[in-house]
């Protein structure tokens, strides 16, 4: 397994589940520092067309104190070439549920000619912030 030195993965982590720690905490065994780029709730509203159910003050808190995490950052873009500007990570970490995805052979391309890797993580099957927003049958309903 290649370390790196500071590696970097984003998200939502709205309704924090297990998925998102095994992530974490997968993606801390590759890299010396992780920092985690949260989505702002204006990112998530118009990418998603969905407002969060917890606020990104609150989401980064949560994601600040894993143990796995060395720094947590809100973030409004979904371009990580444009993150790389603030933050100079040598890795990015996402769910293989993405792997060949049309979204992410591009960014792997962008990413290359920076000298940045992309690391597939195993993705924690049956659970998604989705799934937990469905009770019973009935969605929780978006404002």
């Amino acid at each position: 397994m290649k370390k790196y030195k500071v590696g970097y993965t984003q998200g939502v982590y709205d309704m924090f589940h297990i998925g998102h720690l095994n992530l974490l905490n997968h993606a801390k065994e590759y890299c010396d520092y992780l920092v985690v780029g949260v989505n702002s709730d204006q990112l998530v509203q118009e990418y998603k067309n969905k407002k969060t159910v917890i606020g990104e003050d609150e989401r980064l808190t949560i994601v600040e104190n894993i143990k796995a995490v060395d720094e947590g950052i809100i973030v409004n873009s979904l371009d990580k070439e444009e993150v790389l500007k603030q933050v100079h990570f040598d890795v990015v970490f996402i769910g293989d549920d993405w792997k060949g995805s049309k979204r992410w052979n591009e960014t792997e391309e962008a990413l290359a000619k920076h000298d940045v890797d992309v690391v597939y993580l195993k993705h924690t099957d049956g659970i998604s912030s989705t799934l937990l927003r469905t009770v019973e049958g009935n969605a929780v309903k978006d404002n």
